[in-house]
């Protein structure tokens, strides 16, 4: 375990293997914690910094991100992070939440001329978020560690020439950049029948009308690419029923995958070597992914995130670290109130049900409510009654947060009985005050 060290100014030093000798220091009142994550001790003593050349290598990308940080001698991380994987979609219940809240508000005044321009180098906020969590990463190590460079990665992406490799078309060449799949057609929808050739994909019915559908809808992707919309025929099956769990719409996926890293990496990838080079003062070196390739194949290393970021830059030690994977977690959710639904015996199969999957089945005005759809009568004795859970407080202890309880640590799950007892990792719940707070969750979790 490599612990990292600052002096009594705060003033970055070496990184220490000599667990034994940063143990003593604790203990003796030397030096204190003042970061878990990395690991940080601060020097309570005047001591002489006696610093080498560190580097840092990051293999930039969209869902993962390797770190390598490491001197002529020594590698001290070796690690891997993955953002959140629904970043947008928490940037959406933000602005849906702001606007149903806007609109309860009576007498505000209307909106009149306050639109505004686009500052130069504007962003989405999602891809604004990923490039300063690049940087943010860098920016941890440079205060604990006496780095001297940065190497960062700045691949580009051919996405038309993915697209046609991954559904087994021709490359494209030439004027075959201009030519795509909407070539002369007016309208998207146009584009995706003319290529489905007129007919539904599900029953392969050739009788119109027709709906554009989104693939990927049951896992919230609805994204206009060609490649997520398939032509469907309304009359039997663009209908709700399809589109539940377990119907014969949910799980489709697309010939072609999704091609929003690497239109991230085409967005940002100079606006990251730009932002380090500002924030941190300090020379960055870029590279490519065909120099990580030649390289991670010289030293016979396997491909991994933290590996291609290991064989960047001038250093490449013979003493590695094990890797670690980091995945960044939620701190805080807008849930205040949950709704538990109440629970029938299905005379059917005796099993019990909520009474959702035992309603009526109604779902527009101009339906009979006792139709075939109708499963109220499967309903046998109530099990549970339906309630409703409003959070009122936010407690200290949350999950994620280590405990110690009769002398072992564990990790709490969460709170319940207004905070008065802690459900711990093992299932068990324990009273409040016989557990003592560690540390508490931060923004990385480590999970390997």
């Amino acid at each position: 375990m490599v612990t990292f060290t600052v002096d009594k100014y705060g003033r970055p030093g070496m990184p220490t293997f000599n667990i034994k000798k940063i143990r003593k220091l604790l203990k003796s009142g030397m030096a204190q914690i003042i970061r878990h994550h990395p690991f940080t001790v601060k020097l309570l003593y005047a001591e002489k910094l006696d610093t080498q050349p560190v580097e840092i290598c990051l293999d930039t990308g969209d869902k993962h991100i390797g770190v390598s940080v490491k001197s002529e001698k020594h590698e001290f991380v070796h690690s891997q992070y993955d953002p959140l994987p629904d970043e947008k979609e928490r940037h959406d219940d933000r602005r849906r939440y702001r606007r149903t809240r806007r609109n309860r508000l009576r007498y505000r005044k209307p909106r009149f001329d306050n639109r505004r321009k686009k500052p130069e180098g504007w962003l989405p906020p999602t891809v604004e978020h990923k490039k300063d969590l690049h940087v943010s990463i860098v920016m941890q190590y440079l205060k604990v560690c006496p780095i001297v460079s940065i190497t960062a990665e700045a691949g580009t992406f051919d996405t038309q020439l993915l697209e046609a490799i991954e559904s087994g078309r021709p490359a494209p060449k030439g004027s075959g950049y201009q030519t795509g799949p909407r070539c002369r057609l007016n309208t998207l929808r146009d584009a995706v029948f003319y290529r489905d050739g007129y007919r539904c994909l599900l029953c392969g019915s050739t009788k119109g009308p027709f709906a554009v559908h989104h693939i990927c809808y049951w896992k919230g992707d609805h994204s206009d690419r060609m490649a997520n919309l398939a032509t469907l025929c309304t009359a039997k099956c663009h209908i709700s029923s399809n589109h539940q769990k377990n119907g014969p719409l949910w799980g489709w996926k697309p010939k072609v995958g999704s091609m929003a890293g690497a239109a991230f990496m085409n967005t940002v990838r100079w606006k990251i070597v730009e932002d380090l080079k500002e924030k941190t003062g300090l020379p960055v070196h870029v590279t490519y992914g065909s120099m990580t390739k030649t390289m991670r194949k010289l030293y016979c290393i396997s491909k991994t995130h933290a590996n291609d970021a290991f064989v960047m830059g001038s250093f490449h030690p013979c003493h590695r670290q094990r890797e670690t994977v980091y995945k960044k977690r939620r701190r805080n959710n807008r849930i205040l109130e949950k709704f538990y639904d109440a629970k029938y015996m299905d005379v059917r199969d005796g099993k019990a049900k909520k009474a959702q999957e035992l309603s009526c089945g109604r779902t527009k005005r101009c339906e009979p409510r006792h139709s075939e759809k109708d499963l109220r009568p499967f309903r046998g004795h109530k099990v549970s009654r339906g309630r409703r859970v409003v959070r009122k407080e936010r407690y200290d202890i949350r999950p994620g947060t280590v405990l110690l309880y009769q002398g072992k640590r564990y990790r709490a799950r969460g709170v319940h009985n207004k905070g008065t007892r802690v459900v711990l990792d093992n299932g068990k719940s324990v009273a409040a005050g016989k557990v003592k707070a560690l540390s508490f969750p931060g923004a990385w979790e480590r999970i390997s």
